[in-house]
């Protein structure tokens, strides 16, 4: 595993350093879902954040730190990522190359597009994004990859700290994993406080990559996924897993058919819009409700970049 010079202090500057480039998203709660696992459960709802995920946190921390010459940044990304850090990119001036497969949500490609990336199609596996990102790195633009770098982990950690300053009192924090930078982040936010807290992650069992790395001790590369949750596609990172495997509890595994269940009782209860990959962690607590009774939980809804034109076709049909 790649380590991480990550300490829980860098996440502390990495939130002063956004300071107000990220919106401050709000918590909520429902009773109905407090007595369904018989814990208090506080929803973290970054659907609500300037483009709608996480990820903007760790895109405008990224660059943020670049300099005034910079000739512009590139990534790869399955959406979220791409729409984040163009945005963050186009707030400084900066050109921004996003390396998407060809089998990209087509709203999150439009979304790269409107917040001024410029995208460029790959085959849908790990070695093609990472590719595709490779060339723009030899032509000179800066990589800001989505979840394998320390200013991104630093980033995404803003948002759990965030929580823990409006809710006191959490025993445990729940956070989807992919690429690992949220996860991660969170992880370590969850370290600056004395009073240990458990954070434990969740992930499809389509792309169980995180839970076979931590199984094997290694990381995993043989990654297939096969899951409704988009942003959750993306092989493990190095370093993130190296932070995983220190500080996270366990990663659990939801079938398909739970994260549906998770973005209907989420749009039920508390009339949120989330897409699959923003209710995965919602799922691990429906897949053994048993296992939540008695404790104050932090829960991140990673985001909200839901397809609504293609739920309708699904509903015509």
């Amino acid at each position: 595993m790649t380590s991480s010079q990550l300490t829980p202090a860098d996440i502390v500057e990495a939130a002063r350093r956004l300071g107000d480039r990220v919106r401050r998203t709000p918590i909520m709660s429902d009773p109905e879902i407090d007595d369904l696992l018989g814990a208090s459960v506080f929803f973290k709802c970054e659907q609500l954040q300037l483009t709608g995920s996480f990820k903007l946190r760790g895109a405008s921390h990224a660059v943020g730190l670049l300099p005034e010459d910079c000739p512009g940044v590139a990534t790869h990304s399955s959406g979220n990522h791409g729409a984040a850090l163009a945005r963050a990119a186009s707030e400084r001036g900066f050109e921004a190359h996003v390396v998407m497969p060809e089998n990209a949500v087509r709203f999150k490609v439009d979304a790269v597009r409107r917040n001024g990336g410029q995208v460029h199609f790959c085959a849908p596996n790990q070695a093609a994004r990472e590719a595709g990102l490779a060339a723009w790195v030899e032509r000179g633009f800066e990589a800001v990859p989505p979840y394998d770098d320390d200013r991104i982990i630093a980033g995404q950690g803003s948002c759990a700290l965030e929580m823990l300053e409006q809710v006191d009192g959490l025993d445990t924090l729940l956070a989807p994993v992919g690429g690992g930078g949220l996860l991660a982040g969170t992880a370590l936010a969850a370290a600056t406080r004395e009073k240990g807290i458990e954070v434990i992650g969740a992930e499809p069992e389509g792309a169980d990559d995180t839970a076979r790395s931590l199984a094997l001790g290694r990381r995993v590369t043989n990654h297939q996924p096969e899951t409704i949750a988009d942003g959750l596609r993306a092989l493990i990172g190095e370093r993130n897993l190296g932070i995983i495997a220190e500080r996270v509890t366990e990663v659990i595994t939801v079938p398909e058919t739970t994260i549906v269940d998770a973005m209907a009782l989420i749009a039920e209860r508390l009339k949120q819009v989330i897409e699959p990959s923003g209710a995965v962690s919602v799922a691990a607590m429906l897949k053994d409700p048993e296992r939540w009774r008695g404790r104050r939980i932090g829960v991140i809804l990673s985001g909200g970049n839901l397809d609504a034109e293609r739920l309708v076709e699904a509903w015509r049909r």
